[in-house]
């Protein structure tokens, strides 16, 4: 399994570097298109649409639909990201006793278009931006401060729980979350946005900014993990797919990033970061 994860992880690694950081906007948005379309084709899995013909479908309706928002407002689709991750966190700390609201194959696959089609309009809304906070630094740096507080959240809530983690923080949905992991998390993502604001000579009200948008944005991302596994949890499947040997699939890779990237980009715009 490790040698497995570590192939996947060097075929991988460099082709989602070229995509993220190599291409003009427009290759950029098809790159995350096709990523997205990826991980929808896993989503109708979730649905109970395990059929490749249904599966390949879903997802060209997905794929519909991020043409359709392509030239929608960009505070429309994302005030509906932020809409749907409340309603997310409810779902997820209500479980199993919410299970009645969602449990139809039709919901599940509606629930797909929320988490998916903002994240690719958030990263399409990033990429074409410019940083007013510091012009002289590439809006590609955004990108990659917002894949960094994710894995930070992750390495931190790891190591922390390791320790730490007694008090399970959501027990009916994955067991080896915990309280202590999630603070951890939030706490690596503080510092890395410290360090981040202090590289940059953000001034004390932006570096303030800064990190209370950093802080929101850790712990959504922690529910964008969750989401996906109590959904794993209802259909009884431990990985998205295996699509990426030894990392299990697409959705697994992403599930933070759908939460995170779409809030974050939404205070960044709020607070006049990205212009």
């Amino acid at each position: 399994m490790l040698k497995q994860r570590v192939i996947t992880a060097l075929i991988l690694a460099p082709l989602v570097l070229a995509g993220l950081f190599g291409l003009e906007e427009r290759g950029f948005s098809w790159f995350v298109a096709g990523v997205v379309l990826l991980g929808a084709w896993e989503w109708a899995n979730f649905a109970g649409i395990p059929a490749q013909m249904g599966r390949c479908i879903y997802a060209a309706v997905v794929g519909a639909v991020l043409y359709l928002v392509s030239g929608a407002p960009a505070s429309f689709v994302l005030g509906v990201a932020l809409v749907w991750w409340l309603l997310a966190i409810a779902l997820v700390a209500g479980y199993p006793n919410r299970f009645e609201l969602w449990k139809s194959p039709r919901m599940i696959a509606v629930m797909g278009l929320f988490v998916l089609v903002p994240f690719w309009k958030a990263m399409v809304v990033v990429r074409a931006s410019s940083l007013s906070v510091a012009p002289e630094l590439s809006v590609l740096w955004v990108i990659l401060y917002m894949l960094l507080m994710v894995w930070a959240a992750d390495i931190g809530a790891y190591f922390a729980g390791k320790a730490w983690g007694k008090a399970k923080l959501a027990p009916n949905v994955s067991p080896g979350k915990s309280w202590a992991g999630a603070w951890g998390g939030v706490a690596s993502v503080t510092l890395l946005a410290l360090i981040a604001g202090l590289a940059i000579e953000l001034s004390l009200g932006q570096l303030t900014l800064l990190l209370v948008a950093s802080g929101i944005t850790a712990v959504i991302s922690i529910y964008g993990d969750l989401l996906e596994s109590m959904l794993k949890r209802h259909r009884g499947i431990k990985d998205s797919s295996q699509l990426l040997p030894g990392h299990g699939g697409v959705m697994d890779r992403i599930d933070s990033l759908t939460a995170a990237i779409p809030v974050f980009t939404s205070l960044a715009l709020f607070f006049g970061w990205l212009v």
